[in-house]
């Protein structure tokens, strides 16, 4: 187990290939309009922003780019872990994988916990949005730091007293320039996102 670098949950991982999955290629066709519209990448720190998930629908669990890969030009599946098990409680999650889930795996977890339709998640960054969309979209709470169990529970919260069912959409005020959509389809996500 470990914590490094930006990922701020302990982690188990099961070292082995992640082989292409159900939804790779609409994951990886999304990422690069993404990339194209800046929206994922690397910023000008050298810190990779940006992550997308894909509930797996055949087992359980679900696909995540792996942290630090916002600067890869075109993902591979060995780019992605696989997350089976997470609890937030312990702040703790296992995938399997070469590459450590992103930063942002609980919060895609209490996305897909929370709404049993969403098959796609998005997180992005773009201060534009961010400004534009924070407190008139669902708003996490300005305390509350990115990849913690505290986020998880924000977006359990957003769910339970806002419309972020209807809007699939939610802006993180505590993670600067941090946006996050998602729906039953990459294409349904990136719709929300630039419209």
């Amino acid at each position: 187990m470990s914590e490094t670098g930006s990922v701020k949950f302990s982690y188990q991982q099961v070292r082995v290939p992640v082989a292409d999955f159900a939804g790779f290629q609409e994951l990886n066709a999304c990422r690069c309009k993404l990339l194209q519209l800046r929206l994922v990448g690397v910023g000008s720190d050298g810190i990779s922003f940006g992550n997308l998930s894909v509930r797996d629908h055949e087992r359980s669990g679900f696909f995540i780019t792996g942290s630090g890969t916002g600067g890869v030009a075109h993902l591979e599946p060995e780019h992605c872990a696989k997350v089976i098990a997470y609890d937030f409680g312990r702040n703790w999650l296992r995938s399997q994988g070469v590459t450590i889930a992103s930063s942002e795996s609980l919060t895609h977890a209490a996305i897909y916990e929370a709404d049993e339709s969403a098959s796609s998640v998005i997180h992005c960054h773009n201060a534009h949005m961010w400004e534009r969309l924070r407190e008139v979209v669902p708003t996490t709470s300005a305390e509350v730091e990115y990849g913690t169990p505290q986020m998880a529970q924000e977006v359990k919260r957003l769910f339970a007293t806002t419309a972020l069912k209807e809007t699939k959409l939610f802006v993180m005020a505590g993670h600067a320039n941090g946006v996050i959509a998602f729906g039953t389809s990459f294409e349904e996500a990136l719709g929300i996102l630039t419209c």
